[in-house]
């Protein structure tokens, strides 16, 4: 069996004060489930939810993090620094991370493999453009992004997450319909299969983000090879974001 996750991104929102409201209301409705429920509060706010969650099975993940243990690399953030907060899985490669700040293959490579060679779990997200789409290189795309991963040794595979989010669909109110995730979530798999085996393959949680809201949510995660999601928006709203963990 394939753990199930739902993540909340939070990207660049909540205060601190806000941070302790969201996930007291969060705390209090999330429901009895085999998945897994994480949130990603911004850097400053990590440490405090993680003391605020101590008692609940809400996780905590970081949004980022640099590949270097130390030095002069002013406002970045070490894998030594989360785990030393008690943070145990970190997201890595979100497309915003591409877009805006430019991290590519190389670099994302660096930083996988300092987090895996740290214990942390990655969370690696991936996904093609709108433009990739409409000329049809979706899959080509898809697969030369895949091959930060391909290049692990076996024993990290157990550290990694996938989290397949087409860009068109992040933040537009656009999503990809549960067919179109199930077809390259299926592709995904296959591609693992050809370049590393079909044991982690079929191992591999693979979350769909693009989205997900809890009026799709259940259509989207009903599909054989979608096992859960990365939620940006909806994750910053408890009601929401509980609707959607019940939904898988």
């Amino acid at each position: 069996m394939r753990s199930k996750i739902v993540a909340g991104n939070w990207k660049m929102n909540k205060t601190m004060a806000q941070t302790e409201t969201l996930l007291g209301e969060l705390a209090a409705k999330v429901p009895d489930t085999d998945a897994e429920v994480i949130v990603a509060p911004t850097f400053v706010n990590l440490a405090a939810a993680v003391n605020q969650l101590e008692a609940s099975v809400i996780q905590v993940s970081a949004q980022n993090m640099h590949y270097a243990e130390n030095g002069a690399f002013t406002g970045e953030i070490s894998a030594d620094m989360l785990l030393d907060i008690g943070i145990g899985t970190v997201i890595l490669g979100h497309s915003e991370r591409r877009s805006l700040f430019g991290e590519d293959s190389a670099l994302l490579s660096k930083k996988v493999h300092t987090a895996i060679e740290k214990g942390l779990r990655v969370i690696f997200c991936f996904g093609e453009e709108l433009e990739d789409r409409k000329s049809g290189n979706h899959f080509k795309v898809v697969e030369e992004q895949l091959k930060v991963v391909f290049d692990l040794p076996l024993a990290s595979w157990k550290h990694i997450v996938l989290a397949y989010e087409p860009v068109w669909a992040i933040g537009t109110g656009e999503t990809a319909s549960p067919d179109q995730a199930q077809e390259m979530h299926a592709f995904i798999r296959k591609a693992i299969t050809s370049s590393v085996n079909k044991e982690v393959a079929d191992k591999v949680t693979i979350l769909y983000g693009g989205s997900v809201k809890p009026n799709n949510a259940q259509e989207i995660f009903s599909k054989p090879d979608v096992d859960g999601g990365l939620i940006g928006g909806a994750s910053l709203k408890c009601d929401d974001f509980m609707a959607i963990v019940k939904a898988l």
